[in-house]
């Protein structure tokens, strides 16, 4: 049996050879590929696409990191993924590192099944020269954004749902934060659990995000888009919008006087385990006002779980786990004294 890392396989020579023949790649292009480290964070539908991706492209070495793992609801768009992985509820990484391995035996994979907070992602992101926003909340991107403005790393952000999409390339010191953006341009929203999605939609911002990191690990930089792109596919709408002019001179993140506030656990959501109960209490950064009529009449219309509610609170039931939330925004997640469960399902409903 021939080994496919070796030259007893020399066809793999020509593995590259249709992306070598795009002028502006070529084969200087392709050898900077090869030698690029990229770091992926989350292994969901955006994440999966991505990481074939670059695999396919010949990225050099990969890094893909999610505390989640596979179930049938992914299957639809979640493309590294197998029904075997759903059954044995393999963790998402694990499973993607595996399958990523059968389609390029080349490139360096790692998987990293871990809750990404500030430590981790301080040890994640040393050396690597760009990273890949594949997450599902708000907390975990302002996260990603101070920690790449601190270590002047740049990186890509894609958020979809229903048929819509959102993607931004940030340069530290060259574009707008997120935290500059951030009540500029319409960034949050709902769930792909609370509003659905459709395949197309993952597809294309994982296109985009892609096409601007092959771009810039290339060292095609006046290519890079430098605008942020939305879309909606069922609307037939497309729209590239100019941001630089949202960057803030005084901005907390990436300011020359930047204090990098979301790398402090004073400004990121507050995880705590109940002393004696099986829960888990979540706190948003900063306190919400919820609108618990709306929020009860959402949940509603999922056709899944148990929905109760009063004038103070939402309960809602789903199968062992039942989440309570309060009107500032803090959510108990009864059922479990893991806190990376729960906030995997504080993120899937709420955003």
């Amino acid at each position: 049996m021939t080994n496919p890392n070796t030259n007893e396989h020399p066809e793999q020579e020509n593995r590259y050879s249709r992306q070598e023949r795009f002028a502006p790649l070529g084969k200087n292009g392709q050898e900077r590929l090869k030698g690029s480290r990229v770091l992926i964070i989350g292994a969901g539908a955006l994440g999966t696409g991505i990481a074939e991706t670059l695999a396919r492209a010949g990225i050099g070495h990969i890094t893909i990191a999610d505390r989640d793992y596979v179930e049938w609801s992914n299957l639809q768009r979640q493309q590294l993924y197998t029904e075997k992985d759903a059954l044995e509820r393999m963790p998402k990484a694990i499973a993607a590192v595996k399958r990523l391995k059968e389609i390029n035996s080349t490139v360096d994979i790692v998987g990293k099944v871990m809750d990404v907070r500030t430590d981790e992602l301080e040890e994640l992101i040393a050396d690597v020269d760009l990273v890949m926003d594949a997450t599902d909340n708000f907390d975990t991107r302002l996260l990603i954004n101070d920690m790449c403005q601190k270590h002047r790393k740049p990186w890509i952000y894609g958020g979809c749902v229903g048929s819509y999409g959102i993607t931004y390339t940030f340069m530290p010191g060259e574009t707008p934060c997120l935290n500059c953006l951030l009540g500029e341009v319409p960034l949050g929203g709902d769930t792909c659990d609370t509003s659905g999605i459709i395949p197309q939609a993952v597809q294309m911002v994982t296109a985009n995000q892609t096409a601007e990191a092959m771009k810039l690990l290339s060292g095609n930089h006046g290519a890079l888009r430098r605008k942020l792109l939305s879309f909606d596919l069922w609307r037939n709408e497309y729209i590239t919008i100019n941001v630089d002019g949202a960057k803030k001179p005084d901005c907390p993140s990436c300011s020359a006087s930047a204090s990098f506030p979301y790398l402090s656990a004073s400004n990121l959501e507050k995880t705590d385990v109940l002393c004696g109960r099986d829960t888990v209490q979540i706190r948003p950064s900063r306190p919400l006002k919820l609108d618990l009529q709306q929020t009860a009449e959402r949940l509603g219309k999922l056709g899944e779980g148990v929905v109760e509610h009063n004038p103070f609170l939402v309960s809602f039931s789903l199968g062992e786990h039942r989440m309570v939330i309060f009107q500032d925004g803090r959510i108990l997640v009864h059922g479990t004294k893991d806190t990376a469960e729960a906030r995997t399902l504080v993120h899937r409903y709420f955003g």
